[in-house]
């Protein structure tokens, strides 16, 4: 019932992108995303506060694909350029319920040209066929209207508001549960 998620990383191209790896030369363009308040502010998380933070989430990435729950967190590279603009990725999976969780977030320069969705595309079709997965959810706080509309236009339906599952900035907060199901993606309805 799926692959375990070890070495050699899944690389997968798409159009423009180039999911990939991350590794500790990303180091500082993790820390422009995650250090950026205002592009954090719905992500989970406060911002990073300092390079040495974004090292250790880069460590925290690669532990993932050993982890007990294991995942996968690919970095999002412009075809033809260095560097990231993006990662996303696959977490807290579940094999014996055949479920996880999908996480994203993108550099303020990158938004706006459908980047994410074509990374997202990939990704879940991956997930799909090498973890044979059921189910991936998603959480995106109420008032992160891109990120709404991006698990909308992916097909992910709504099941419900948790009420203060999320604690960041020094508040609860509230989260939307959205989930896509393989039959949903099988039907082409993503």
């Amino acid at each position: 019932m799926g692959e375990t998620l070890a070495p050699p990383f899944p690389v997968i191209e798409t159009e423009r992108l180039l999911l990939r790896e991350i590794v500790a030369d990303d180091a500082p363009m993790l820390f422009a995303i995650h250090g950026d308040a205002e592009l954090m502010q719905w992500f989970g998380n406060d911002p990073l506060p300092d390079l040495a933070a974004a090292q250790r989430l880069v460590a925290l990435f690669a532990s993932w694909r050993v982890a007990a729950n294991p995942g996968v967190r690919w970095g999002l590279q412009l075809k033809g350029s260095t560097g990231l603009v993006g990662t996303c990725g696959l977490f807290a999976w579940n094999r014996n319920w055949r479920k996880c969780t999908l996480g994203y977030e993108l550099a303020r320069e990158a938004q706006g040209q459908g980047l994410m969705q074509e990374a997202l595309l990939a990704a879940l079709a991956w997930g799909f066929e090498h973890m044979a997965l059921n189910r991936v959810e998603a959480q995106v706080h109420p008032d992160n209207k891109a990120s709404l509309r991006s698990v909308q236009r992916l097909s992910f339906r709504e099941e419900g508001r948790l009420r203060q599952l999320g604690y960041w900035r020094d508040q609860f907060h509230d989260l939307l549960q959205y989930a896509l199901l393989r039959e949903e993606w099988d039907r082409g309805l993503a």
